[in-house]
């Protein structure tokens, strides 16, 4: 496997994967043209994608519908003027060779999912927007080769910030947001000898910082063998296998 964070925030997310020759993307949002040069920087064809993955129906991540017009789209929710293999939270099913597991999140949208997507040797998680996650998810997502994980805000930095009390109360409820504790208590549970990196997605940009990001993760996490980095809103980060 190798992917693409092409963007990761409030204002944009988009998710590239890449397994033999097929491509997959979770959600498409930002503007048009940050994601047509992102693809295009990454010598990618958007066009050329095999299916279109939605995890939920917030702008952020569905903004850019049309550009995926003529793609395979798999949503857990209706979409306007287009027909969708629907998505049914912890219901498997496959893309090519690729087995995909869409797990239910708890976020402040109707439908939220996840996706734990395995060829025959490596894992992927890919959990965003949720405020918490069921205990019952650990096992599925143990040993997982990557992670691409939300870790959205520091409470204190959060509760210190300019925002109205009522949208603080909904990010750190159980129908919003991972904190940066909450994101790396749930990984350094759920991490084994097979995983290689780890992605913290969805930062917040004011309530939020890559340094307290990956102190946090890092402080339990302290193994070396482990990649680490951030996702952002204006660069794609790259990993999975270099061979």
């Amino acid at each position: 496997m190798k992917y693409y964070l092409l963007c990761s925030g409030s204002k944009g997310n988009c998710f590239v994967l890449l397994d033999e020759d097929v491509q997959l993307v979770i959600d498409c949002g930002n503007t048009k043209r940050y994601l047509l040069e992102t693809f295009l920087k990454k010598g990618l064809d958007y066009k050329r994608s095999d299916a279109l993955l939605l995890t939920h129906s917030h702008t952020d991540h569905i903004s850019q519908l049309k550009m995926f017009a003529s793609v395979e789209t798999y949503s857990p929710f209706e979409v306007e003027d287009r027909e969708v293999h629907r998505v049914i939270p912890n219901e498997p099913f496959q893309i090519a060779h690729l087995h995909i597991l869409p797990l239910v999140l708890s976020h402040d949208a109707p439908i939220t999912v996840g996706y734990v997507i395995e060829n025959k040797t490596e894992k992927l998680v890919y959990i965003t927007d949720t405020g918490y996650l069921k205990q019952t998810y650990y096992d599925i997502i143990r040993n997982a080769d990557y992670y691409i994980m939300e870790s959205n805000h520091d409470v204190q930095m959060l509760m210190k910030s300019n925002r109205p009390y009522s949208l603080k109360q909904r990010i750190l409820s159980d129908s919003g947001h991972l904190s940066n504790d909450t994101c790396a208590e749930i990984l350094k549970t759920v991490i084994g000898e097979k995983t290689k990196e780890i992605i913290l997605a969805h930062l917040s940009e004011e309530a939020n910082t890559p340094e307290l990001a990956l102190a946090a993760t890092k402080s339990r996490i302290p193994d070396e063998r482990i990649r680490i980095l951030c996702g952002n809103q204006r660069e794609a980060v790259e990993g999975g296998s270099r061979q």
